[in-house]
């Protein structure tokens, strides 16, 4: 098999040539003779690890109609992701080791991004029984978590982090008190009293957070919280973070770069669970991430089909289909207003998930895995629904002017994604 280079990237802001042989990278530096390689020119790009996703819904088992591992792995490596950890309310849901097998069997099939199971906490995640953890782990699960869903019960988070934490796993949580949510279908705020919907208070997030924190500061567990999207969740995991207590959490895209006000209009393409929040707590998302309080941005990658969204907020569903467009909103949103770098940007995207869920990805040196996407940061494009991969082509951005444009993606040294 010939080797492949890389020629004239952009590799932390330098011109270098990138040597790749099998599934690892074997030299990086200026002028590599290319030999009978196959190259890729990527003058004018800036090359970067490939983004991990430790929060996606691909919806297979049971939800093909709205997305499968194949749209979904497709959606993912046209978005500059190598690796997907893909949540477990499927049909039937992923709590048993054969369901665990049966995804990674069928990632393996479509051969294009890796994608890591995350299993339940709960049995059906109904609230009431544990899963067996290690025999989820031994199939290939790296973390757990009912996300769809609240872990209720205060004594059954206990267990699960106690277990997991037995097998060095993260628990993620889904911090959600439905008694509090009411109903309610977006947040509890001046939109959505101007609009005449029954608003969600931050609460309903925030005293979830706070009992997760607690858990696993009593316990000296890990916890890490899932797309927190409020000033005070933000707040709380800052001083739990400051008292050594072993929690991260992670936000999503639409958390930092969108408010409440799209849904003015009733647009439910802008209906996702947690809410979109106020322009203060859109602010407070950026300030935790500069701060280092948030620890991954993920996508929480949710398709719907169309006429799941469609009849009104009250009845649409939940979820924004989010892989394809997460590196340009962040990217824009983030790097090109000047509040992180680029370098920052990209731990938030890959190093810093691989390590939480513990698989191996998300470093650009010499001896690591071939995982690279290409982008061009200076390309300007407008977020276009209908050219995504995804099934799901429901977000709120189409028609959103961003920088940031994904021209390859490599998993284990071989081109899954290039633009055409």
């Amino acid at each position: 098999m010939k080797k492949l280079l890389i020629r004239s990237a952009l590799v932390g802001g330098k011109k270098r040539d990138v040597l790749i042989d099998g599934d690892r990278i074997e030299k990086i530096a200026a002028d590599i003779d290319a030999g009978d390689c196959k190259v890729i020119d990527a003058d004018g790009l800036t090359a970067l690890p490939a983004f991990v996703d430790m929060h996606v819904h691909l919806r297979e088992p049971g939800y093909e109609y709205k997305e499968d591992i194949e749209s979904g792995s497709r959606a993912a490596v046209a978005g500059g992701f190598s690796a997907v950890c893909c949540m477990p309310n499927t049909n039937p849901v992923t709590d048993n080791k054969y369901i665990v097998r049966y995804i990674k069997d069928r990632a393996k099939e479509v051969d294009l991004a890796k994608v890591y199971p995350i299993a339940a906490v709960s049995v059906g995640q109904k609230g009431e029984t544990i899963t067996e953890m290690g025999k989820l782990k031994e199939a290939g699960a790296v973390a757990f978590s009912d996300d769809g869903r609240p872990v209720e019960s205060a004594q059954l988070m206990r267990i699960a982090l106690e277990y997991a934490g037995g097998f060095n796993m993260p628990v993620i949580s889904h911090c959600e008190d439905l008694s509090l949510v009411n109903d309610g279908v977006m947040n509890e705020g001046f939109t959505a009293t101007l609009a005449g919907y029954k608003g969600i208070t931050r609460a309903s997030e925030e005293v979830m957070v706070a009992r997760d924190i607690v858990l696993a500061e009593t316990l000296g567990a890990r916890v890490h919280i899932a797309h927190i999207s409020t000033k005070g969740s933000a707040q709380l995991i800052r001083e739990a973070k400051a008292r050594g207590v072993k929690v991260t959490c992670e936000t999503c895209p639409h958390y930092f770069a969108a408010t409440d006000a799209l849904l003015e209009g009733g647009d439910a393409n802008a209906k996702v669970n947690p809410p979109l929040r106020e322009e203060s707590d859109r602010l407070a998302m950026i300030e935790a991430i500069k701060d280092g309080t948030v620890d991954a941005i993920v996508t929480d990658h949710a398709p719907h089909a169309k006429h799941e969204k469609e009849g009104g907020l009250i009845g649409a569903a939940n979820g924004i289909s989010g892989i394809e467009t997460s590196f340009a909103l962040s990217y824009t949103t983030l790097v090109r207003s000047g509040a992180i770098t680029l370098e920052k940007l990209s731990e938030l995207m890959t190093a810093n998930p691989a390590g939480i869920v513990g698989i191996e990805c998300g470093a650009l040196k010499e001896g690591a895995l071939a995982d690279i996407t290409l982008v061009d940061l200076d390309a300007k494009y407008t977020i276009d629904k209908n050219k995504f991969f995804s099934k799901g082509k429901n977000t709120p951005f189409h028609g959103k002017e961003v920088y940031g444009k994904v021209r390859y993606t490599l998993v284990d040294g071989k081109i899954k994604y290039k633009e055409v």
